[in-house]
């Protein structure tokens, strides 16, 4: 398998990991130093760690989450995939009460591999779609 090949089965990998809340995946396959950037986020994501804390927020919000891969693009040591964010409500998100409504976003992820391991995260999500999902702006 060629090295864009296998950097996005990690990308893929990662999604089922993030999922799974696989702690022990992360610790072999997130660098203590990664960084994930991210705007809708109140918090900051960096290492494996941060990657479970970013876990233990949305599960309990959205614990049907579904993250559909639609599309990867490859070149150098970066990843592009193209997904969706499914899932119901049903649970305190953020400052938010559970609305059991349920979302389906567009999600927008660049990864950075060094070895086998990501080492940076850039994610654009359409916040702006699910707050008007989720009954928070008006439609």
């Amino acid at each position: 398998m060629s090295v864009l090949e296998t950097n996005k089965q990690i990308c893929r990998d990662y999604f089922r990991a993030f999922l799974a809340r696989d702690t022990q995946w992360m610790q072999r396959h997130i660098a203590p130093t990664f960084v994930r950037h991210d705007p809708g986020l109140p918090f900051e994501v960096r290492g494996p760690q941060g990657v479970t804390q970013l876990h233990d927020a949305l599960l309990p919000a959205f614990p049907d989450m579904e993250l559909p891969l639609e599309d990867f693009v490859a070149e150098g040591d970066k990843v592009l995939v193209r997904l969706r964010v499914k899932g119901t409500h049903t649970g305190p998100f953020g400052e938010m009460a559970a609305t059991g409504r349920k979302i389906d976003i567009g999600v927008l992820d660049l990864f950075q591999i060094r070895d086998g391991v990501l080492v940076e995260h850039w994610a654009l999500l359409d916040n702006l779609g699910m707050l008007k999902q989720l009954g928070a702006l008006p439609a």
